[in-house]
């Protein structure tokens, strides 16, 4: 028997069990009263989940996001969903690090310089021997982690439930203190929603770098825009609550703050890895063999 599934791209190896239809998230979907198998389109708003609910042959849902708490409230009972863990743990150490190297060595104010064409020298921060506090050590934190040790950082890894090496989120009022540099990579859950508000900004020293590569939940916005504007703390931020940031906002042009739309986990990496991920998926649900990364 053929099996129906609907893919985000056309140029897929499929098994011959299945029959794919194709929908990447823009116009008109196909009919998919009897799609099985739903790979989500990256990246292209709130439009394709929808069709879940449209699907009552559904068994299972593949998503190419590491996140997926916005779509529990979607699946029904007996269908598996799937995660793409793994896809993007070094697009997201990469943006990372940029981020932290571009706050820490001021590359936005050399950037100033040179469209203007000044030239005025001085010395910076670094990473080299601070000390970062890893919120967050999943797969995509332990591929920060490397990024950040290779450059001789001192890493403190904290994570939901302690273990030998890594602090729980309950060490954070301690650690916070003598952190230089934050970085939050953790989901959006009730227990990570205002990790850091005020009082837990309050607690870094003055100048501590807060980087946040998550989900914008994580941090009171109100909180650290006080904090950055009024000159005390900085921030490097991928991911905002409310996002988009709203036009008009401290934030914009706070001259400590650094602001990426959303893109840490979107490079060129990512796309030959989620291909192969979905066709290895393919393959194993056609074959009746277990899926990968299964969360639901």
């Amino acid at each position: 028997m053929t099996t129906r599934v609907l893919l985000p791209w056309s140029d897929l190896s499929v098994p011959d069990a299945i029959s794919a239809s194709y929908y990447d998230g823009s116009g008109t979907p196909p009919e998919v009263d009897d799609v099985e198998f739903y790979v989500l389109p990256y990246d292209s708003g709130p439009e394709p989940p929808k069709l879940i609910s449209a699907m009552p042959s559904l068994r299972v849902v593949q998503t190419l996001s590491a996140g997926y708490d916005n779509l529990l409230p979607l699946i029904r009972p007996g269908v598996q969903l799937a995660n793409g863990r793994g896809l993007h743990d070094l697009s997201v150490a990469e943006h990372t690090l940029a981020l932290v190297l571009a706050a820490q060595r001021d590359l936005p104010r050399w950037f100033e310089q040179q469209r203007t064409g000044r030239w005025s020298r001085a010395h910076t921060r670094s990473l080299a021997d601070a000390r970062v506090l890893l919120v967050g050590h999943g797969s995509i934190g332990q591929a920060i982690e490397r990024y950040l040790r290779a450059g001789e950082a001192e890493v403190v890894p904290v994570a939901r439930t302690a273990r030998p090496g890594v602090h729980g989120i309950e060490d954070l009022p301690e650690l916070l203190p003598s952190a230089e540099i934050v970085i939050l990579v953790v989901p959006d859950t009730p227990q990570t929603r205002g990790l850091l508000g005020a009082a837990e900004l309050a607690l870094l020293p003055d100048d501590a770098l807060v980087v946040n590569v998550g989900r914008g939940t994580a941090v009171d916005t109100a909180a650290l825009t006080s904090e950055v504007t009024r000159g005390r703390l900085r921030t490097a931020l991928d991911v905002l609550d409310p996002e988009p940031l709203p036009a008009g906002h401290p934030l914009w042009t706070a001259p400590g703050a650094i602001i990426t739309p959303h893109v840490a986990g979107g490079s060129a990496s990512f796309y030959p890895r989620a291909r192969r991920l979905v066709e290895d998926q393919l393959a194993r649900f056609a074959e009746g063999r277990p899926l990968l990364n299964v969360v639901v």
